[in-house]
């Protein structure tokens, strides 16, 4: 009886083993499809997303080269891409290339991500095909600013060894469904996903302009503690301002009247005690819309209306 009992046991376990893997496979082979292999780089090849007809969604890490880049398509063609837009902030770029019949994939939402949750980080390689490599999701949490200063939304990382062919390759749950883009280029220890949410932002600026745009004040700045008496004169709770060191004669803030020696306390509300919390503003703003700030100036509260710009972009 136990020996029968125990060789039941190891069938029923061999069982549910060889269907996990039999669902793993199929998961691989059916995002496969949309996974393409990408030549941007001296050397070593990366992957990428068919995102829409015409266009390919990859890693901004794997574009160095300035040749025209390389393609290959799970049927076997290889056709010429040129580079529509990049953003490093979210290790994103955008590539313009006949896609032919390949279907685009469609990104899960990302609202249901959990740590523990199995997941794949799915490539292809010109030489063997697509590859994959089996972890979980060891980490999600809210919105995280890359050290790039992109944001992803939410911040979800793996646990999973990949390769360096599977950045800009599928991550993928264990139901098959595509969770976002592999990106390996935003850490230096750990592989994250750009999800749905991030890349359905990003992604459109790509297309429509070929950078992400970012608001801009036209100001240096630096944090000021608040002096006692300001803060007793001004009826203040807060401890720290932002205190205007210079100001760009063309910019927003100069044209919204702003001048050197000003200190920013709010944004539309919101209390100003760092930059990192202007940053936030600035990024949750639409280019032209107006944000009311409240500005300490010579001891005397002022309201100030600025229409957020366009941050310059650098020369390339």
């Amino acid at each position: 009886m136990r020996g029968g009992v125990g060789t039941g046991h190891a069938e029923a376990m061999a069982n549910v083993l060889t269907n996990f893997s039999n669902e793993l496979a199929a998961a691989v082979s059916r995002v496969s499809a949309g996974v393409v292999s990408v030549h941007g780089r001296p050397r070593i090849g990366t992957s990428g997303l068919v995102w829409r007809k015409g266009f390919i969604l990859t890693s901004c890490e794997g574009i160095r080269t300035e040749d025209p880049i390389q393609v290959l398509f799970p049927d076997g063609r290889s056709v010429d891409a040129q580079l529509k837009g990049r953003d490093p902030g979210t290790d994103l770029a955008l590539l313009a290339a006949d896609t032919g019949n390949a279907a685009p994939v469609e990104f899960a939402a990302d609202n249901a991500l959990q740590a523990g949750q199995i997941a794949l980080a799915v490539g292809r390689t010109s030489n063997t095909g697509p590859i994959a490599s089996l972890g979980i999701v060891s980490g999600v949490s809210g919105e995280w600013k890359t050290w790039r200063g992109g944001k992803l939304n939410p911040f979800v990382r793996l646990d999973v060894s990949v390769y360096p062919t599977s950045s800009g390759g599928a991550a993928v749950d264990a139901s098959g469904n595509l969770i976002g883009l592999v990106s390996t280029g935003l850490s230096r220890s750990s592989v994250l996903v750009v999800t749905k949410t991030t890349i359905d932002r990003v992604a459109q600026q790509l297309h429509d302009k070929g950078y992400v745009a970012r608001g801009f004040l036209g100001i240096a700045l630096q944090p000021v503690a608040l002096p006692p008496d300001l803060k007793q004169q001004l009826h203040l709770d807060q401890e720290t301002g932002i205190l205007l060191l210079g100001v760009e004669p063309e910019g927003p803030a100069a044209a919204a009247g702003l001048t050197v020696g000003d200190i920013l306390l709010e944004a539309n509300g919101r209390a100003i005690t760092d930059p990192e919390i202007l940053a936030e503003v600035l990024d949750g703003t639409t280019i032209g819309a107006a944000v009311r700030f409240r500005v300490a100036r010579g001891g005397v509260l002022r309201e100030v209306e600025i229409h957020i710009g366009e941050r310059p972009r650098r020369a390339k």
